[in-house]
């Protein structure tokens, strides 16, 4: 019997919010729309310079998959996280953000010196998100950080892209794939970022093996994997690494293949303001989705609901009560 409906492993990082202007990141000489790495000395000259700008919300934990299964969670499924914080405060208020929301971690027992990673999220008048993000620890996961027993008690293995940038991680994200399909769970893996495809192609390819049950991705993220120039080209070439996929398109709509047919599964028009978490919550929405039984039409047509809500206002996660609104017509 399964105790957890996703098992996720990815990078734990501390989020702080900044509305700038294309100008800013320009002058700053900051690669619009992508996530960068970038070293604390660096992030900490970013702050300073954008002090003035910083957003009224408070501090979040985030990352790409934390943001997903935190979403997952509140929708309804049962969830834990494995991830590498460091014994600093930041550490302590990204375990005990975790647990305070209902997901379980391991992430109390492993962490040690340190310094927690943070992303320094940057949020253009058009809604585009831009990430420049200092791991720390988080760079270090690796495969002591996996909880083997909460892995092969889940029914799906939700892996971030990403991990494919740190030497530990990429073999700890290699491994939950191989642990999840030797014990039948099923193991879906999210491309993360434009960049990461591109400058990371290899470690992509490797991460995804003979093939894993669903990819999530964005259109860019897609032709940047094929090498493709249209969307169509794209979708036929990612059949060989998934048995079936999700390509989000922002306000176009979604490209779905469940396996057997290709579905359109349309969007709700608004007026987006921050992209940032975007594509976590749409995956996190979906896998709750799959996991309490919905068709991947309708789970698709959720994880856009939800998206759509989270594009309309700022941070990378909704308020509880928004959840539970959303959950009512899942």
């Amino acid at each position: 019997m399964n105790n957890y409906g996703i098992y996720a492993i990815g990078a734990a990082l501390v989020d702080t919010e900044i509305q700038i202007n294309d100008a800013d990141l320009q002058l700053m000489g900051i690669d619009k729309g992508v996530m960068t790495l970038v070293d604390e000395k660096r992030q900490q000259a970013l702050l300073e310079h954008l002090s003035d700008k910083l957003v009224a919300s408070e501090r979040a934990c985030g990352g790409s998959a934390a943001n997903s299964v935190m979403a997952a969670q509140q929708l309804g499924s049962s969830t834990f996280f494995s991830c590498q914080v460091a014994l600093d405060e930041h550490g302590k208020f990204y375990a005990d953000d975790l647990i305070k929301a209902g997901v379980n971690t391991q992430a109390h027992r492993d962490a040690r010196e340190g310094t927690t990673g943070k992303c320094l999220v940057m949020i253009t008048d058009d809604a585009e998100r831009t990430m420049n993000t200092h791991l720390g620890i988080s760079e270090t996961i690796s495969i002591h950080n996996i909880d083997t027993d909460a892995l092969k008690r889940s029914k799906f293995a939700y892996i971030e892209g990403y991990l494919v940038t740190s030497e530990t991680g990429k073999p700890a994200a290699i491994s939950v794939r191989n642990q999840a399909q030797a014990a039948g769970v099923r193991v879906a893996v999210s491309l993360s970022d434009p960049a990461i495809v591109e400058y990371f192609k290899d470690g992509i390819v490797e991460l995804l093996g003979t093939g894993v049950d669903i990819i999530f991705c964005n259109q860019a993220e897609a032709m940047a994997l094929s090498e493709s120039t249209t969307i169509e080209d794209a979708a036929d070439a990612l059949k060989k690494y998934a048995k079936s996929f999700i390509i989000t398109r922002g306000s176009e709509p979604t490209w779905v293949f469940d396996g057997e047919r290709t579905l359109h599964v349309h969007t709700q028009p608004v007026k987006a303001i921050d992209t940032n978490g975007a594509g976590d919550l749409f995956a996190g929405a979906f896998l709750a989705a799959i996991d309490q039984g919905q068709s991947y039409a309708d789970a698709a047509a959720f994880a856009n609901r939800c998206a759509a809500t989270i594009v309309s206002q700022f941070g990378p996660r909704l308020k509880a009560e928004q959840y539970a609104a959303l959950k009512e017509h899942m």
